[in-house]
C-alpha cells in the first residue's frame, strides 16, 4: 500500500482534501452525501467527515460515470452498488430512486434516450465544439453511421430544438454549433468506417437535393455519408437547389434516383416530384427514367402513395444500395418501371 493509501486507512480524509483529489467542490461532495448517500462511512467523534480508501473509490466511481454523460441519480446508483459488492454487501437505492435510462443533460429534455446523448447534450450546451467533434465520432465509430444518427444525433437535436422553442431566443446558438459539429462528422465518418460493400458501384449515381425553398439539408447529408459508407455512388447538391438546376443535373447525369427532401409541408412540391419522375434520357429504345424518392416531413400522404416511401435512414439505403449494381444496371421496385 502507497503512503498516501495508508494514511487515508488510518485516519481518513477529509472532504477538502477529497475534493481536491477529484477536482470538484467540497459542496458538491456534500450534496452528494446528502442525496445520494455517497458519503463516508464512518465519522469522527465530532461528526466530521472522514473518506476510507473505499468512499473515495465510490465517488471516483461517481465522477468517471458523471463524465460519460450518466444522469447523476443513475451514476449514484451505480458507484453504490460497486461499494456495496466490494464489502460483500447489497446496497439498495433510496426510496423513489429507480434504475431509469432517461434524464436529463444539462437541462434538455431528452427523455429515455441512449447514455451517448446527454454526454453530447451537455457538451452542446457548453458550446465545447472539440468535445462535440470527439462524441460524434466515437459514437459513429461505436455503432456505425445509420444507428449514430438515429440514435445519438436526432433525439439530442431534437432536444435542442425543443429547448428552444420554449426559451424564446435563448439556446440558438446551441442548435448551430451542434448541427455544424453533426455536419462535419458526417462528412469525416466515411473516412473512419470500414468499407463493407466492396468497391464503389460502377452504375449511376443517386442525386440527393433539397425542395427549392428548403434550407435543412443535414438529413440529407447523413444520407449522403451513409451512401458513402455504403460505396453507392452519389451527386449531393444540398440546400435549396432551384428547380432548373435540379433538372439539368437529372439530365446530365443520368441518376439512378432522385432524393427530394423537404422537412416543412411549405417547401415540399408534389408537382416538382412527379416532373423529376418523368424525365428521360438515352437513345431511342433503351431511354431510362429516375426512381424519384420524396423524403422528409414535409411530404404529405397523397406523395407517399405516389411515390416509393422510407421510413429510416437505414431503409432509405437499403433501398438505394439496390439501385446502383455493381454493372451499372438499375433495378425498380415492382410497379416503376
Amino acid at each position: 500500500m502507497s503512503d498516501e493509501g495508508a494514511a487515508v486507512g488510518a485516519a481518513g480524509l477529509t472532504t477538502g482534501a477529497v475534493a481536491r483529489r477529484l477536482g470538484v467542490s467540497p459542496t458538491t461532495l456534500r450534496s452528494w452525501d446528502r442525496r445520494y448517500g455517497l458519503g463516508p462511512a464512518l465519522r469522527s467523534q465530532g461528526r466530521h467527515r472522514r473518506w476510507g480508501p473505499g468512499d473515495v473509490a465510490m465517488v471516483e466511481e461517481m465522477c468517471r460515470l458523471a463524465a460519460d454523460g450518466v444522469p447523476p441519480a443513475e451514476a449514484a446508483r451505480v458507484a453504490r452498488l460497486k461499494r456495496g459488492a466490494g464489502a460483500g454487501q447489497t446496497v439498495l437505492p433510496p426510496p423513489g430512486e429507480g434504475a431509469r435510462r432517461g434524464g436529463a443533460g444539462s437541462g434538455l429534455p431528452l427523455g429515455d434516450v441512449r447514455r451517448e446523448c446527454r454526454g453530447l447534450a451537455r457538451a452542446a450546451v457548453r458550446l465545447d465544439a472539440a468535445e462535440l467533434s470527439a462524441r460524434l465520432l466515437d459514437s459513429v465509430a461505436a455503432h456505425g453511421l445509420v444507428t449514430a444518427w438515429e440514435e445519438v444525433m436526432v433525439p439530442t437535436l431534437r432536444a435542442v430544438g425543443r429547448k428552444w422553442e420554449s426559451s424564446g431566443d435563448r439556446y440558438v446558438e446551441v442548435e448551430h454549433l451542434l448541427s455544424w459539429q453533426i455536419s462535419t462528422a458526417l462528412r469525416r465518418a466515411p473516412l473512419l468506417l470500414p468499407r463493407p460493400y466492396g468497391s464503389v458501384a460502377a452504375g449511376p449515381p443517386v442525386l440527393l437535393a433539397c425542395a427549392p425553398d428548403e434550407q435543412h439539408s443535414l438529413p440529407l447529408e447523413a444520407l449522403d455519408a451513409a451512401l458513402e459508407e455504403a460505396r453507392v455512388p452519389t451527386r449531393m447538391l444540398g440546400a435549396a437547389v432551384p428547380t432548373e438546376a435540379l433538372l439539368a443535373c437529372v439530365r446530365r447525369t443520368g441518376p439512378a434516383a432522385v432524393v427530394l427532401w423537404a422537412q416543412a409541408r411549405a417547401t415540399a412540391s408534389p408537382s416538382l416530384a412527379r416532373h423529376v419522375a418523368g424525365l428521360e434520357w438515352g437513345p431511342a429504345g433503351a431511354r431510362s427514367r429516375p426512381l424519384v424518392l420524396p423524403t422528409g416531413p414535409g411530404w404529405d400522404r397523397r406523395t407517399a402513395v405516389e411515390f416509393p416511401h422510407c421510413g429510416s435512414l437505414g431503409s432509405a439505403v437499403r433501398m438505394l444500395r439496390g439501385l446502383s449494381g455493381a454493372e451499372g444496371a438499375v433495378r425498380r421496385p415492382p410497379g416503376r418501371e
